[in-house]
This record gives structure tokens, C-alpha cells and sequence, in this order.
């Protein structure tokens, strides 16, 4: 049985992890948006996620939700990229938020104080939860698929509200779209993983030990080196908290 410990030890500096990690992501898409055979339609979309790190950094949790909410108003507007990978990585930001807020209730004012602690948790742990099912959901869709197959699966909807007279550059936001897809691919399970981390931030918070130990372990199989998880469920199991060495430090597994 898994004993109850203190209820948050650490448990914000393990989200502000947690946002790290995504914020790390979402610098790559970024990277990767400079390239001009990206979408023209999501460009202002990644544009927005220009100023996620100043907003975070400055604690502006409100700036940040209505940033996000920004974001998925542009997403929305196309069929390809509704239920897309991006908008796991949007649900995952919010529960990073609204979890954030929560488990520093008493320490960490914002404009959603009023809506109480359970609230804000509860909005955390259902923002969790909708980032899991995108991801599941997408990586079902396209996981085993080769470009080939990505290419003619993703034909029936991302042409839609796509303005180009020109088939060579739409040849070429085709190709562009298929190699983002492979290599969210990739990188989604982690996604996944630090989804399963938040949620068991919210297991937590509800005295739910052996749900937080199952998504810590969930998040621990998705991707081995989250520490955030692994930390958080050897609080739960009252042992040492594991650190990193120097030369894990210096030389981090590629992702």
C-alpha cells in the first residue's frame, strides 16, 4: 500500500517542470515554423507561442490562458488540425496552469483565486485528461503509418481552407506537414508521459495515492527519463528522491 505522505512536497516546482519540458517542445515547433513550406494558416499560431516563455517566466498564468486560448481559436478553424498533436500540447499547458494555481493556492494570487482551490484542480485535472486522449488518439491514428500512408491520410482534410493556386507549393506544405507528423510521431509519447505526470498531480491532490502511482508509472513506461515522475511517485513511496549526475547533465539523451 502506498503510504499517505505529505500532501504537496515540491509538488509546483514538479509542474513549472512540467511546463519546462512542453516550453522546450513548443521552442522546436517554432524552430521548425521559420521554414517557409510551414502551413501559412497555423504560422500566426506559432507566432502567439513567441511570447509562452516571458509569460510563464513572469508567473502572468492569465496572460498565458488567454495566449493559449488564442492559439486554439486558429487550430480550430481547420479541420487537419483539430485533434492534432498541437492541441494535446495546448491541453497540456493548461493543466500545467490550473494545477499550478491550485496546488499554490495560498501562496500564488491570480484572477481565477476566486473559483477556489478544488475548482482550479479540477480544471487541471480535466485539461489533463483531454491532452491524453488527443494524444492516444492521434498516435492511434498515425503511429504505424509511413509517410506514404500519412501523405493519403492526411489529403481528406489538410487542404481544406488552404488558398494556393500553385500545386508545387502545395507539394510542398504537403511534404512539410507529413515530416512535422513523423517526427510528432516521435516526440508524442513524452508529450504523453508529461501529460500522465499533471494527472497524477491531481490523483494526488484528491488523496487518490494509488491513482497518482498509476500515472506516474504510465508516464515512467511512455518515457524513462521523466524524472518529474519518477521523483514524485518515490515521494509517494517514501524513498530518496533520485537526481541527476554530472554527466547526465552534460551529455542528455537525444531525444
Amino acid at each position: 500500500m502506498i503510504p499517505a505522505a505529505g500532501k504537496f512536497p515540491r509538488a509546483l516546482i514538479y509542474v513549472m517542470m512540467a511546463l519546462v519540458v512542453i516550453t522546450i517542445l513548443l521552442a522546436y515547433s517554432h524552430y521548425r515554423g521559420k521554414n517557409l513550406t510551414v502551413d501559412p494558416r497555423i504560422v500566426p499560431a506559432r507566432k502567439l507561442y513567441e511570447g509562452y516563455n516571458a509569460l510563464a517566466g513572469s508567473n502572468d498564468y492569465d496572460g498565458v490562458i488567454r495566449l493559449l486560448d488564442s492559439i486554439e481559436q486558429i487550430y480550430s478553424q481547420y479541420p487537419h488540425y483539430c485533434g492534432s498533436f498541437e492541441t494535446g500540447v495546448l491541453e497540456n499547458n493548461r493543466a500545467a496552469v490550473y494545477l499550478t494555481l491550485g496546488l499554490s493556492y495560498d501562496s500564488l494570487s491570480s484572477p481565477y483565486h476566486h473559483m477556489g482551490q478544488d475548482s482550479l484542480m479540477a480544471l487541471g485535472e480535466s485539461a489533463a485528461r483531454k491532452s491524453i486522449d488527443i494524444y492516444e488518439s492521434w498516435l492511434s491514428a498515425y503511429a504505424e503509418n509511413g509517410p506514404g500512408e500519412i501523405k493519403e491520410q492526411m489529403l481528406a482534410t489538410f487542404g481544406i481552407g488552404l488558398n494556393t493556386g500553385d500545386p508545387k507549393e502545395m507539394e510542398a506544405y504537403v511534404e512539410n506537414r507529413v515530416k512535422e507528423i513523423e517526427d510528432a510521431i516521435q516526440e508524442t509519447p513524452r508529450r504523453l508521459s508529461v501529460s500522465y505526470t499533471n494527472l497524477g498531480l491531481a490523483y494526488r491532490y484528491r488523496e487518490d495515492y494509488q491513482g497518482a502511482a498509476s500515472c506516474y508509472r504510465q508516464a515512467m513506461d511512455l518515457w524513462e527519463d521523466n524524472l518529474t515522475a519518477e521523483n514524485n511517485l518515490n515521494i509517494l513511496l517514501g524513498e530518496p528522491l533520485k537526481k541527476r549526475n554530472f554527466i547526465q547533465k552534460m551529455f542528455p539523451k537525444p531525444k
